[in-house]
């Protein structure tokens, strides 16, 4: 891994989903292999620059994300490298069974997008807001599980995915993200990325939470608490090394993610620590419970995904150690 955090959190000038679109068209320039299926979500999924260059590798599958799932497996059973999108709720929870036997049990090579997670769905509503999605797939054997926090991060994940094999669910937002990393920057798959280094308390966040995690860790600080920022983009595998160092160096950990904390991140930390490197663990997500409408900004407060949540969890997880 090479990166380089930001010294400023601010929102990107490019949306994700134009850098998923942009970098699979480039890909796809060189290597015949990589195709794009999605389910009535083109202009959505912001794949249309893939439909108009190469349509003999562009699949409109319709609302049948089923259907989707399993001609993405024959296309990856036929040597291509299937991307396949839809909204997160409907490329997990309504296709588990197409994702257990007919991609993971054969062990094929497929990517799965799901768009939109947990509050970011927004006006979408309870029906379109995946708090579950990431926990639907937890159990599935020998599937990798992602979560991008921004634009940096999923690029270069879209072009490790081109020489990878696997299968891959991408939890990904569409729109603008935070600017976490400095363009250029690279990972590991499995591997926790450190932002910022602490003794009294680790923070380990993905995705939209990771800028919040930032911003409690910069109100900590003010208050003379030395707080680690862990960027946990890959849930599955988790990266059971780097949790147990910070166990050691801090003692207590606050997990945050815009999803249910049952069967989430904090629930795969927490798993993590209890076989490797016991710890208190405070948990910063959605309690089980269904989304509702609103704005993103309405349903962070609504559901307590602030850098402010993040902060009281501190403060409470460091009283138990």
């Amino acid at each position: 891994m090479s990166y380089t955090v930001k010294s400023t959190i601010e929102k990107e000038k490019v949306e994700m989903r134009a850098v998923y679109a942009g970098t699979l068209v480039e890909l796809a320039r060189e290597d015949s292999r990589i195709c794009v299926l999605d389910a009535d979500l083109v202009g959505s999924s912001g794949v249309k620059p893939f439909f108009k260059e190469f349509p003999d590798r562009a699949i409109d599958c319709g609302i049948q994300e089923n259907n989707m799932i399993g001609t993405a497996a024959g296309l990856s059973a036929a040597g291509m490298i299937p991307f396949a999108h839809s909204f997160a709720p409907f490329a997990t929870r309504r296709c588990v069974d197409q994702i257990f036997i007919s991609c993971c049990y054969p062990k094929l090579n497929v990517r799965i997008v799901g768009s939109d997670p947990g509050v970011t769905a927004a006006y979408n509503g309870g029906t379109h807001m995946p708090f579950e999605d990431m926990g639907t797939l937890m159990a599935i054997p020998q599937i990798t599980l992602v979560e991008p926090c921004d634009s940096v991060q999923l690029e270069w994940l879209i072009r490790e995915l081109q020489n990878a094999y696997g299968v891959f669910y991408i939890r990904m937002l569409r729109k603008l993200a935070d600017g976490i990393y400095e363009k250029g920057s690279t990972f590991e798959l499995g591997k926790i990325a450190t932002l910022r280094d602490g003794a009294d308390v680790c923070i380990v966040a993905s995705g939209i939470m990771v800028g919040e995690a930032l911003r409690a860790a910069d109100s900590l600080r003010a208050q003379g608490v030395s707080a680690a920022v862990l960027n946990a983009f890959t849930w599955k595998p988790m990266d059971d090394e780097t949790l147990a160092a910070f166990a050691k160096k801090c003692g207590c950990f606050v997990t945050a993610e815009n999803h249910n904390v049952i069967g989430g991140l904090g629930s795969a930390v927490a798993s993590s620590l209890s076989k490797n490197a016991p710890a208190p663990v405070e948990m910063v997500g959605i309690y089980d419970t269904f989304g509702e409408v609103g704005t993103e900004a309405y349903l962070r407060q609504r559901f307590d995904l602030t850098a402010d949540a993040i902060e009281r969890a501190a403060k409470k997880v460091m009283a138990r150690k």
